[in-house]
């Protein structure tokens, strides 16, 4: 399955999610990619948007395979032998700088707001280990929403079996049997810029 760009791709997605519009929730896009996306679905659904900030931690020499992902005060990692606990330190420490960038380039350095007992959406533009997702899941649970679900066009199957057990939803429009890279299911799949990210979220 193929997606012209990401906003084909959430539209796609729309009517998955129909069964959540009007309800007390918000969408939470993961920057920078999915803020595109993100503003869609909260337009569909009546929801307002924000974002959520954690980024992947990569394999040494090889960052775009995700072994885990931090966010600015909890991490996720998935424990391989030849990955030193001084790199996944080092790595992390880096990650929150960036983190701590964008929280304040993005959202004036103010926290998240208040998800308990709200639908909680949080969309991205593909899952390829879902590491970074199952790091953005395990911190939203402890925000207690009365639901968390996570809103993907295409997703690896080992990234759906990873994140399935872990939320109340999870909604994903195509589980290829061959998955090399999210980039690979998008015609059109830019790098979403910062000035970009802005524009988006002064639009909802």
């Amino acid at each position: 399955m193929m997606f012209r760009n990401r906003i084909d791709a959430a539209e796609q997605l729309v009517p998955r999610l129909q069964a959540y519009k009007g309800k007390e929730g918000i969408v939470l896009a993961v920057p920078r990619g999915a803020i595109p996306m993100g503003y869609v679905l909260a337009k569909a659904l009546n929801m307002p948007l924000d974002i959520v900030l954690t980024k992947k931690i990569g394999y040494p020499g090889n960052p775009e395979y995700a072994i885990g992902a931090a966010g600015l005060e909890d991490a996720y990692m998935v424990p391989h032998p030849d990955v030193t606990d001084n790199y996944i330190r080092e790595t992390t420490e880096k990650a929150r700088v960036r983190l701590k960038e964008m929280n304040k380039v993005f959202r004036n350095d103010q926290p998240l707001p208040d998800l308990k007992g709200k639908v909680v959406i949080i969309v991205d533009d593909g899952l390829a280990t879902g590491s970074t997702m199952m790091a953005t899941v395990r911190m939203l649970k402890k925000s207690q929403p009365a639901r968390l679900v996570v809103a993907v066009p295409v997703a690896s199957d080992s990234a759906v079996a990873k994140l399935q057990p872990e939320v109340d939803d999870l909604v994903c429009l195509s589980v290829p049997d061959t998955f090399y890279g999210v980039g690979q299911f998008y015609d059109d799949f830019p790098q979403v810029e910062d000035h970009e990210v802005l524009a988006w979220l002064k639009k909802k």
